[in-house]
């Protein structure tokens, strides 16, 4: 289906704002100016930016926002209703979010009565008030509301009387948006599913009575009842936006889940399949305590399972780099194993499973990985069969065929050093060397003579100064070189770097990127086995080795060189590629 063609799911991305709770997770203004700029690239429609007036951060970042604005989508500021017993146009808070310039504004409101009388203490009339007001105010102003109501489902299970009333007062206030919030995760989908359908009838029902009254915001919009007037309006927010290319019906059901009850994404799948048209979410699922409902997990599942249109075909082949772009940005290792968009997503480690993938991707696939922008793996391991070995070298260029030598070569030897402690399903670059070694075709662009490595730990000081010494062999010359760093693995990276950068230039792009250590046999003690993983990249590639040794050094070193080795491999085969 295109995406002109399928029914419309609104997504609404809330990574700069509720994704930022997360614990550990901090951002700088550039950092959510980037990825605003890479949500709007992916077809997002909404991105909410946060809450201006709550933190100088967000003021200037929705101030910046203006100067560079966004090419398709609408930013959201974020604020909650008036305060008890006041009047919203004379609320600073909500001046604040005038001040941001966003055309769309989400406000979030009480649903659950159990929060209107112990958290903000005042009478359920009263919150109706805030409700009505605080709409009615932004409605006045020129501006879209998105009404999120908060604590929804547990409002709705307590009372559920009172709950629709909220809603109503949301909705003849000139909501165009009705967000329905899991606000404490703990809602199960056939829960979900029911009490949606309820809000669908009921606001069907209201919305062919009565359209509210004025309150003190001093110009009440109930009159705007029609989608033709509704048009008009949203064309003076911009030619561009979502909303007049796709005109809205006059209010929408929205769903917003928490993933405490791991249950997210599927109550999200739930609402929508309820009739709920605009979803909320997160980048990675991001979010406060156990996260929001991922949206690299929730797109897929509504655009390619469910035939609903989210974004463009070829941006949804950009969700699997949108979704590492932003965990490099917010300095959070990715989730390999993340549905769709992880690294192993599509990673294939049994033999027989690697022989059946090769014959017919769909006997172990449940999409083509290309739709989200992701790609299939074959792993190499002690588990491996002939076949896997044979996959991996196609992916390197390499044609084998099972029945030759070479290939049973290759396989005996994997299975002996992995049972040694390599790893080599963390380590594909080591593993492409292994193979073009058993092959006759491994350059030699140096060969090792030997190393020393002298370490000082000062009194005071926290770090170690480390003094190493090469030696290596470069067409015959004998190169003997030393550098200093702050402990011995820099030391040995930076002179072995020394070493061989006349020769070898483009070793300046090269860099150490990762370095992980790992014990394979503690019981021994200090004499135990270590395996050492070493990512490197030049720049725009990224490539691990390994190395495994009872001394440290040892295997740091063997990684490190190895790294080296397959970096100028690939630099020597993209130049003999464009002779």
């Amino acid at each position: 289906m295109t995406k002109n063609s399928s029914p419309q799911i609104w997504l609404y991305d809330t990574t700069l704002r509720d994704g930022t709770q997360r614990e550990g997770l901090s951002v700088s203004i550039e950092d959510k100016l980037r990825i605003a700029h890479r949500l709007d690239q992916l077809g997002i429609p909404f991105i909410e930016g946060g809450w201006p007036g709550a933190n100088p951060k967000d003021v200037q970042f929705f101030w910046q926002l203006q100067e560079d604005p966004l090419k398709q989508a609408q930013i959201v500021a974020f604020c909650s209703t008036r305060r008890p017993n006041t009047c919203a146009a004379d609320e600073p808070m909500l001046q604040a979010i005038l001040t941001a310039g966003s055309r769309w504004v989400a406000i979030f409101g009480k649903s659950w009565d159990l929060h209107v009388t112990a958290s903000l203490k005042t009478t359920l009339e009263e919150n109706l008030a805030m409700i009505r007001d605080t709409i009615e105010f932004f409605r006045s102003q020129g501006r879209g509301v998105i009404y999120d109501a908060e604590h929804w489902f547990d409002g709705y299970k307590h009372n559920r009387d009172y709950a629709l009333q909220t809603l109503k007062a949301a909705m003849t206030a000139g909501a165009e948006w009705l967000v329905l919030c899991d606000t404490n995760g703990g809602t199960l989908p056939h829960e979900v599913s029911e009490i949606v359908k309820d809000v669908v009838k009921e606001t069907g029902e209201w919305g062919q009575g009565d359209k509210g009254s004025q309150h003190c915001a001093g110009v009440s919009l109930v009159e705007v009842t029609s989608v033709t007037r509704r048009e008009e309006e949203n064309s003076r927010f911009s030619s561009q936006s979502p909303i007049t290319n796709h005109p809205l019906p006059i209010t929408q059901i929205g769903i917003h889940t928490h993933n405490d009850s791991d249950m997210a994404v599927a109550n999200a799948i739930a609402a929508v399949m309820a009739g709920a048209r605009m979803v909320q979410g997160t980048i990675n699922g991001y979010g406060e305590r156990c996260g929001n409902a991922n949206l690299c997990s929730l797109i897929p599942n509504l655009q390619l399972k469910l035939g609903l249109s989210c974004i463009a075909e070829h941006q949804l082949g950009q969700l699997a780099e949108a979704s590492r772009f932003v965990s490099e940005v917010v300095n959070l290792a990715p989730d390999e194993h993340a549905p769709f968009v992880g690294r192993s997503a599509f990673a294939h480690k049994g033999g027989i499973h690697v022989s059946a993938v090769e014959r017919n991707p769909l006997t172990y696939e449940h999409i083509q990985p290309e739709q989200v922008g992701n790609r299939r793996r074959i792993v190499i391991s002690e588990q491996s069969g002939i076949s896997n070995v044979l996959a991996k070298a196609r992916t390197f260029g390499i044609e084998l065929d099972k029945q030759t030598p070479e290939a049973k070569q290759i396989l005996q030897r994997l299975k002996e050093l992995e049972s040694e402690g390599y790893q080599f399903e963390a380590a594909e670059a080591s593993f492409a060397l292994l193979m073009y070694e058993a092959l006759g075709g491994r350059q030699q662009f140096f060969e090792i003579k030997g190393f020393q490595v002298h370490c000082d730990l000062v009194e005071g000081k926290e770090t170690t100064n480390a003094l190493a010494t090469v030696k290596v062999a470069v067409n015959g010359r004998n190169i003997l070189e030393a550098a200093e760093g702050n402990g011995p693995v820099a030391a040995l990276d930076a002179a072995l770097r020394k070493a061989l950068v006349n020769f070898y230039p483009q070793l300046a792009t090269f860099e150490l990127t990762d370095y992980k250590v790992r014990i394979l046999d503690g019981h021994t003690g200090t004499a135990a086995k270590t395996r050492v993983l070493v990512e490197s990249g030049n720049g725009y590639q990224r490539w691990t080795t390994v190395g495994v040794s009872p001394n440290i050094l040892a295997a740091s070193y063997q990684a490190v060189v190895e790294g080296l080795e397959y970096g100028l491999l690939l630099h020597a085969q993209a130049e003999a590629a464009v002779r």
